[in-house]
């Protein structure tokens, strides 16, 4: 199970822009995963959190700038994620990320 714990520097590529935000994650030994992403708009608690070998999955409820489920899917190598967010009628866009030092 790769190690995810940590506070995590965020971007995706987003319909509205990139956009910017702090992930921080904690795993359980039974390889769930808790946590909370902080933006610019507001922040969601990480939900349905899952980490198996390199691969990570999870969901966020946003709500702002409206109501929506963004499902998460990113590969771990060390301090950098890379994935994409799955949002809806928006479709998905890329995102990576960089654990904090």
């Amino acid at each position: 199970m790769a190690d995810i714990d940590g506070t995590w520097d965020c971007v995706s590529q987003s319909p509205m822009g990139e956009q910017k935000s702090v992930l921080t994650l904690a795993t359980a030994p039974d390889g769930s995963v808790t946590g909370r992403n902080q933006a610019a708009m507001g922040g969601a608690d990480v939900t349905d959190g899952r980490v198996d070998g390199d691969q990570l999955r999870f969901r966020m409820e946003v709500r702002v700038p409206f109501p929506i489920t963004m499902d998460c899917a990113a590969s771990i190598e060390g301090d950098a994620m890379t994935g994409s967010i799955t949002v809806g009628a928006f479709g998905s866009f890329p995102m990576h990320a960089k654990r904090r030092g």
